[in-house]
């Protein structure tokens, strides 16, 4: 039996599950897989986290170094995020530079950190309009199994919270710091799939969904950014029903996991 007959046969089943209000894996439409947060897995990075959300993993590693400030924003430190999907993580991906999904999820990892104002860029400066900090979040896919745009924006964030200003490696204190954080951005992904929404949605749901859909919200309920992938059309009841969902789980997923690793990582600064 060829590929595309399997695929044929497998979408058809998701179809028809999701019609009955089901999933292939038994979850509730607004229910996530499983989430696993671990910080502090990669030594020679200034923050780092491993993110799993049922089968699909991240990592992310935070990298600081002094450098130069944009001309626009001279008192400002910088962002820089990279994503690397490695052939190890999913036979759809290719060796090679960065393609245009890997540039995507960068592009709406980067959008959540720097327009939740999560971190306080201004005091990032070292010299105005000579010196900052450069921050670069480095995302690295492990497994793919579907939303690795939730996964990898919950790693930057896990990751940027055990990070430190290296002071002391460049001579510019007597003692490293935490990273200035004012917010804790979630991402959400929902799809849809022949007019039903679901979050979480695993790699066969993505693959047959007409649209994919992610909505980055801060804690007190601004929003961060909205990407939107695939061609089908949403409604505006479907964008309204989309949105309190994203709302109620982003706020859950902050307090079970981002808000725990916040406080282990305030109380380990104070050890260190």
């Amino acid at each position: 039996m060829s590929d595309d007959i399997i695929a044929e046969i497998k979408r058809d089943y998701i179809y028809n599950l999701a019609k009955k209000g089901k999933r292939v894996d038994g979850r509730a439409f607004d229910e996530y897989r499983q989430i696993g947060v671990e910080t502090r897995i990669i030594d020679n990075a200034e923050g780092s986290a491993k993110v799993k959300i049922g089968n699909t993993q991240v990592v992310v590693g935070v990298k600081i170094q002094p450098g130069k400030p944009f001309p626009d924003t001279p008192d400002q430190g910088a962002i820089i995020t990279n994503a690397e999907f490695a052939p190890i993580a999913s036979p759809s991906f290719e060796p090679g530079p960065p393609d245009e999904n890997a540039t995507e999820l960068a592009r709406v990892v980067d959008r959540g950190v720097r327009e939740s104002g999560a971190i306080d860029l201004t005091k990032l400066c070292i010299t105005e309009g000579e010196d900052i900090w450069t921050v670069f979040i480095d995302v690295y896919v492990l497994d793919h199994d579907g939303n690795l745009m939730d996964a990898s924006a919950l790693g930057a964030i896990a990751a940027l919270l055990n990070t430190k200003l290296p002071n002391v490696r460049y001579g510019l204190g007597e003692e490293d710091v935490p990273l200035p954080i004012n917010d804790l951005p979630v991402a959400i992904t929902a799809a849809d799939i022949d007019g039903e929404i679901i979050l979480d949605p695993s790699l066969d749901e993505e693959l047959i969904a007409s649209t994919l859909i992610t909505i980055i919200t801060g804690k007190d309920g601004s929003l961060a950014g909205i990407q939107k992938s695939g061609m089908g059309p949403l409604t505006f009841d479907q964008i309204f029903h989309i949105t309190d969902l994203v709302y109620k789980k982003a706020k859950d997923i902050r307090e079970k996991y981002l808000e725990i690793v916040d406080d282990q990582s305030r109380e380990e600064g104070k050890k260190d």
